[in-house]
């Protein structure tokens, strides 16, 4: 069985590796891969966005743990949440807005007899029950056996708005900025594709193409990016560092047949 992990631990602290050791001493069988550790400290919005975007390139019956948790040691609540395809084990405050649609069962993780301790503690829920909880659904307990069903409308969803459609195009938000520093939007490549396209921000207007080598060095474009989102991107660039620009902020996709 596949166990994947998404934190906000970085790699300079033993956070990543206790998670390894905790699903290990439950069953050294287990293989897991490393989605990523470098997730902006408490970013909710990006870590659901990487989770996402991975989230379809692994095989059936994966389990996913997730930990970006601000709220830990509060009232929100653990999860764990069959998928189409595998499960998610998370806390329940947005991380898995992305792949919900997906969601077919969920519990809420409060029977202790699968936890590392009874005692968790308030500020590590990743090592004493995240992972122990990955690491038994992966050897074979049910999902009913971790806890209390609950409904898969409750899951706390983050509030990404809609991409509205508008006399010249289509208007959106962007949702994530990426290592590169691309600002991708919530408008899917499908939209644009094969068209002639150009993204506004204001007044300025910056031309759609397919490839970073259709830009000039230093040049501002519009790109679907590998993960299927119109992305603004600068080649051999930063666009969030040259356009000061974050997540949250409004980003227009524009015919430019229209201007």
């Amino acid at each position: 069985m596949l166990v994947t992990l998404l934190t906000d631990f970085g790699l300079s602290d033993v956070y990543v590796g206790v998670m390894k050791g905790t699903i290990a001493q439950i069953n050294p069988q287990i293989q897991t891969i490393d989605l990523t550790h470098q997730i902006p400290p408490q970013d909710i919005a990006t870590a659901r966005f990487q989770l996402m975007n991975a989230y379809p390139y692994f095989p059936a019956e994966t389990i996913h743990v997730a930990v970006v948790d601000p709220g830990v040691g509060s009232q929100r609540r653990s999860i764990a949440v069959q998928l189409k395809s595998g499960y998610v084990v998370a806390p329940d405050n947005g991380l898995i807005s992305g792949i919900v649609n997906d969601a077919i069962a969920a519990v809420e993780l409060n029977n202790p007899k699968y936890w590392r301790s009874q005692n968790p503690s308030a500020t590590f829920h990743g090592r004493d029950i995240f992972a122990p909880v990955a690491a038994h659904l992966a050897s074979g307990i049910s999902l009913k056996e971790l806890g209390t069903t609950i409904d898969l409308s409750s899951i706390v969803r983050l509030p990404i708005p809609d991409v509205i459609e508008t006399a010249s195009g289509l208007q959106g938000v962007i949702q994530a900025i990426d290592h590169f520093g691309n600002l991708i939007t919530n408008i899917s490549g499908e939209r644009v594709r094969d068209q002639v396209w150009t993204i506004q921000i204001d007044k300025a207007i910056y031309p759609g193409r397919t490839t970073y080598a259709d830009a000039e060095s230093g040049e501002v474009v519009g790109l679907i990016g590998s993960h299927g989102w119109v992305e603004l991107a600068i080649n051999r660039g930063n666009a969030q560092n040259e356009l000061k620009l974050k997540v949250g902020n409004t980003i227009a996709v524009t015919d430019s047949r229209s201007l």
